[in-house]
């Protein structure tokens, strides 16, 4: 049975086996430390009954007005995990989490070539909301979508009126 539990500091020495996937955007250990001090309500993960970190979800609420919107910073699950459902649930958690929040839509970016999750994301009720050029950086910049899904206080849906044309990261207010 998996369990899912806030994140703690500890669990930052067990959880490479989950972040080796070259998909997953790893962070310094403030980054990580940051979002456990202002959001640990955002930060979950999931358990296997042995005690491995299966997967985990970094998220955060911010923005103003009917801006205002959880976002998913990190999805991750690892390899041997796959295939069972646990992405939906720590995505699940998070929407819930943002609707308590009063939160208007939930927004994450996904690079364009992983179109696992981007099929994973539609599935959720996830559209594209604008694609972001050049938003990862590597040996070869990628592009990233950047898709959301309104949640119940969002009535007419206002937050998910897609964009006609990519823009780029220092043109958008990330808040």
């Amino acid at each position: 049975m998996t369990t899912l539990r806030p994140f703690t500091c500890d669990d930052l020495f067990k959880f490479n086996n989950v972040n080796f996937d070259p998909l997953t955007e790893t962070y310094g250990l403030s980054f990580y430390t940051q979002y456990l001090a202002k959001w640990p309500e955002y930060f979950q993960l999931a358990e296997s009954p042995s005690g491995q970190i299966m997967g985990y979800i970094m998220g955060k609420v911010e923005g103003h007005l009917d801006n205002w919107h959880g976002h998913v910073t990190a999805l991750t699950v690892s390899p041997d995990y796959r295939r069972l459902g646990l992405a939906v649930l720590l995505m699940n958690f998070l929407e819930d989490i943002s609707e308590k929040k009063r939160a208007y839509f939930v927004d994450l970016f996904v690079r364009k070539s992983n179109q696992v999750a981007i099929n994973m994301y539609k599935n959720l009720g996830y559209i594209i909301y604008r694609t972001i050029l050049e938003y990862y950086s590597g040996d070869q910049d990628e592009d990233a979508y950047d898709m959301r899904k309104a949640l119940s206080r969002d009535v007419n849906k206002k937050s998910v009126i897609p964009y006609t044309q990519p823009v780029r990261l220092e043109d958008i207010d990330m808040n």
